[in-house]
């Protein structure tokens, strides 16, 4: 193998009689290169917008939600719900009633997903850092406030400045819908916005946080939850989330369904995995007729060399060394550009992780300029898919040497 590569080496850097075959070579170095770059930076972007969907999702969606598997509501009492309250692993255990609603506010109506929360999820939810205007906070003494969507504030207008309050509506469940007067049928509540945040467009389409006693009172509820939503304590190590995830479905296996977040969101995270890959492979085919420029240069090396190898066969070698040279010689064109494409990929993923002199264009973003993430895992499927085109496109000219005699 030694021969074949010495051969190759000296035939891709020593200068050729035909100076098209060494600007064909020099294009096929450089597209590999330039391919293997844009692949890198757009799955390093593609990285970025997807931990900023995960990090916003974090904060809305707990570790695990337990629901019941029956009915809409129960009752969080319990040996079971104690050994979740007094458990060392769980940061925060908050109880929850969400329910679609109808809203009003100065004569503007919608549908709303209203969540009605506890005193613990007030005091500590990380959602308090996706306030944009106005305050965290579901109480002004003893009367209730809430916090609305940026979206479903803009359509209805709502301003946390204003003293006018949201109105929230729901049929009664326990009374019969009068056809004279059907609003006596209908329950409503009152809560004056007193800030508005931002997560995601769904979310902010339609989320109104409350206090729970107000959809209690709405609902007609006494001590009843919708969820009970759990965190757990930060830095816990793979192995002890496992451990508290499988005593946690052991104990709630009976009545009530677990999620843990990726379940949660089951749908989004497996569109998130199948962009991704959509991504990488149109950008490995594009590589793919970038590398046919591989071949071009190839076949006509062969053609250029036809004493060559007429000469290293009346030397001795074997129809298999004389392919090697070939190969190899293709190869080195495409680990080349392969080689200088990770360079360059991961150069300008580094930069402009620490710079950032690529902004977003002028909105409402979260950040100022395109998140982009590094991953290993990228680096190497990159680089062995690439190499492994390269090869592939190499064997095609070198097939046809036995012919050439």
């Amino acid at each position: 193998m030694r021969l074949p590569f010495f051969v190759a080496r000296r035939y891709l850097f020593a200068g050729k009689s035909h100076n098209v075959i060494n600007i064909i070579s020099a294009i096929s170095m450089l597209g590999m290169a330039i391919g293997t770059a844009v692949l890198i930076i757009v799955l390093s972007v593609y990285n970025g917008f997807d931990g900023l969907v995960r990090s916003s999702l974090s904060d809305l969606d707990p570790d695990y939600i337990i629901t019941p598997s029956a009915g809409k509501a129960f009752v969080a009492e319990g040996a079971d719900f104690d050994w979740l309250h007094s458990n060392p692993s769980v940061e925060n255990v908050f109880n929850v009633i969400q329910e679609n609603i109808f809203i009003q506010y100065d004569g503007r109506q919608s549908v709303a997903k209203a969540k009605g929360v506890d005193a613990s999820y007030e005091a500590d939810s990380p959602m308090r850092g996706h306030v944009l205007t106005g305050d965290f906070s579901l109480h002004h003494g003893e009367l209730p406030l809430c916090l609305v969507g940026m979206n479903l504030a803009g359509k209805l207008g709502i301003n946390v400045n204003f003293l006018s309050s949201v109105e929230f509506y729901f049929p009664s469940r326990e009374g019969n819908i009068s056809m004279q007067n059907p609003m006596a049928s209908i329950g409503m509540e009152r809560a004056r916005p007193t800030g508005i945040f931002s997560v995601n467009a769904d979310t902010d389409n339609s989320l109104v946080i409350v206090p729970i006693e107000l959809m209690r009172e709405l609902l007609d509820y006494d001590r009843e939850v919708s969820a009970v939503e759990v965190r757990l304590v930060p830095g816990m190590t793979r192995k002890q989330v496992k451990a508290f995830e499988n005593e946690l479905y052991g104990r709630f296996d009976d009545g009530f369904v677990v999620r843990d977040r990726m379940r949660q969101n089951d749908s989004l995270y497996k569109m998130m995995k199948y962009e991704k890959a959509a991504i990488f492979l149109i950008l490995v085919f594009i590589i793919i007729i970038i590398a046919f420029n591989v071949f071009g240069s190839l076949s006509m090396l062969i053609i250029e060399k036809t004493e060559d190898i007429g000469t290293f066969r009346s030397m001795g070698a074997t129809e298999g060394t004389v392919r090697n040279i070939f190969v190899l010689e293709g190869w080195l064109i495409s680990l080349i550009g392969l080689v200088t494409g990770l360079i360059l990929g991961v150069g300008f993923v580094l930069l402009q992780q620490k710079f950032g002199f690529i902004a977003m264009p002028s909105g409402s973003y979260v950040v100022k300029s395109y998140p982009v993430i590094l991953k290993m895992s990228d680096l190497l499927i990159t680089g062995l898919g690439v190499a492994l085109i390269g090869y592939l496109i190499a064997l095609l000219p070198s097939a046809s040497l036995s012919s050439r005699r």
